[in-house]
Formats: structure tokens, C-alpha cells, sequence
């Protein structure tokens, strides 16, 4: 029965997925008769279902998060091929793209060697001993990289490319200032992990004393910095790519990302006074300025 469910989620994931990308491509390029689009969305899903034949009988989650920004790349990289030979030299193109494969290389790289040193992710213990639910994992991770770099895509694979003017720079001023705090909170937590004195302690100072969870604040920001470089590239139904900073913050809160590690915050720290009073203290996500 769990097989059959995994299975039937898999399936709404897909169908929901290639419904969001008909809605939001309605004039991308079309190439020998293919939407630029869903072309994207078949390359985006068909990496994690390779990936995911090797990583189940080797039982081995290590190359998830790798795949996940090498898919990011693939899909940036191949718009741009795809589309240079259509539209008028587009350096909007390089720009939006080569801020996504930035983040990508950076999180995938950081990611990877995390795992590496630790040696698992504790997330896939019980999830990649079921084929089923395994797959529908990586099923989500395509999903994952359509929707968050949806409003990029659309923009790229629009007739004019991506429109360079002011509302564009606003967009990679947000994009900068949400990179640059994910990779400061990313590096802070690491010095602080690598203290012997702080083993099983939880960080509170730097970034991290302003929010409980500001690596995730920053991605979100940094996503939303994405989809406003590409707004003005948009028409009719492209706005509905403004999802995808949204279906960021859903899934990084309330999905995966905060919503677990507050469990998992609470279990092990949750009889400590000191943490109940920086729970108290500082904000979950959103920092607070002012101390």
C-alpha cells in the first residue's frame, strides 16, 4: 500500500509540474515543434530518474544534493545554447543564468562535502531502503529545480530574452544580498561545528543570533532577487512564475528545511533553558535588525 501511494505521488507530482509549465510558457520558443519549456522539464526529471537507478542499488543518498545543483546547471546551460541562436545576443541571459549556476556550484559543492566528511544524510536512512519512496524523492527534486528556477527559465526562453533595465538591477541587488547571507550563515555554522567545545551545542552568535534559521532566510531572498531580474520579460500568464519564490518559502518552512530542523532543535535542545530563551529571543526566520 505505502509502494502504491509513493507511486500515486510521483504521478501528481509530475502531472502538477508539466501542468505549471503549460500555464507559464504559453509564448516560449517553440524548436522543432517542442516548447522550449517542457523540453527543460523532460531534461529536469529524466537526470534525477538516472541518477536515482544507481544511488538504489548502492544504496547511497551522498550525490542527491550534487544532482540537484548539477541539474540546476543543466537546465541553465542548455536555455542558453537552445536559445542563442534565436534570439538577438542577450547578455540578460548570461546574467540571470550565471547567477543561478553561481548559487548552484556553491551550494552543491558546500552540500556535497558536508555529507562527505559526515559520511550520510541522516534525512535518507529509512527513505532509500523503500524504491518507492526513494524515487518519489527524487521525483520531488526535479520538481524542486523546474519550480525555483521557473521564473528564470520563462524569462530566458521568452522571444526577447531577458530585459536588462532597472526593476532587473533592483532584482540582482536582492539576489547578491540573499547569496551572500546563506553563504556567511553557511560558513559561521561550519567554524562553529568545527569548535570541539561546541560539539552538541547550538549556534547562536553571527547571523545565527538574528535568526534561527538565516541560511534559509537567504535563499529565499536570493530566489526572490531571480524572479524579479526576470519579471520584465514577462507577459500574460508568464506571471505566474512569481510562484516560485513562493514555493520556496513553502518548501524551506514548512516542508523540509525549518519545519525539520525545528523538530529536530526541540527533541535535542528543548530541556535547556538557554535555547527556550533564544527560541523566545530571536526570530525563526525573518532576522531582526536591531538587537
Amino acid at each position: 500500500m505505502k509502494h502504491l501511494t509513493n507511486l500515486a505521488i510521483v504521478l501528481v507530482v509530475l502531472l502538477f509540474t508539466k501542468t505549471y509549465a503549460d500555464l507559464i510558457s504559453f509564448n516560449s520558443l517553440v524548436m522543432d515543434e517542442w516548447n522550449l519549456m517542457l523540453r527543460i522539464l523532460l531534461i529536469a526529471f529524466t537526470i534525477q530518474w538516472v541518477a536515482f537507478i544507481p544511488a538504489f542499488i548502492f544504496q547511497t543518498e551522498k550525490f542527491y544534493d550534487l544532482i540537484g545543483s548539477l541539474t540546476y546547471l543543466s537546465v541553465c546551460v542548455y536555455s542558453l545554447f537552445a536559445t542563442q541562436s534565436i534570439q538577438n545576443e542577450s547578455y540578460g541571459n548570461l546574467l540571470l543564468a550565471g547567477a543561478i549556476i553561481v548559487w548552484a556550484i556553491r551550494l552543491g559543492s558546500f552540500l556535497f562535502a558536508r555529507v562527505h566528511k559526515t559520511g550520510k544524510d541522516g534525512r535518507f536512512d529509512s527513505i532509500k531502503t523503500s524504491y518507492s519512496q526513494f524515487l518519489m524523492t527524487w521525483t520531488l527534486q526535479g520538481m524542486w529545480v523546474f519550480i525555483c528556477s521557473s521564473a528564470a527559465l520563462v524569462a530566458i526562453s521568452s522571444p526577447t530574452g531577458v530585459v536588462v533595465n532597472n526593476i532587473f538591477i533592483a532584482g540582482l541587488a536582492v539576489f547578491i544580498i540573499g547569496f551572500a547571507i546563506e553563504v556567511i550563515a553557511d560558513n559561521q555554522k561550519s567554524k562553529f561545528r568545527l569548535d570541539e567545545k561546541n560539539r552538541d551545542m547550538f549556534i547562536n552568535e553571527g547571523l545565527w543570533s538574528r535568526s534561527r534559521h538565516p541560511n534559509y532566510f537567504g535563499e529565499i531572498m536570493l530566489w526572490t532577487g531571480i524572479t524579479i531580474m526576470s519579471i520584465p520579460s514577462f507577459a500574460g500568464l508568464n506571471f505566474l512564475a512569481l510562484f516560485s519564490p513562493v514555493f520556496t518559502y513553502l518548501l524551506l518552512n514548512h516542508i523540509s528545511g525549518v519545519r525539520i530542523l525545528e523538530a529536530r532543535g526541540n527533541e535535542k535542545w528543548g530541556n535547556l533553558n538557554e535555547y527556550q530563551d533564544y527560541k523566545k529571543q530571536t526570530p525563526k526566520l525573518i532576522p531582526k535588525i536591531f538587537s
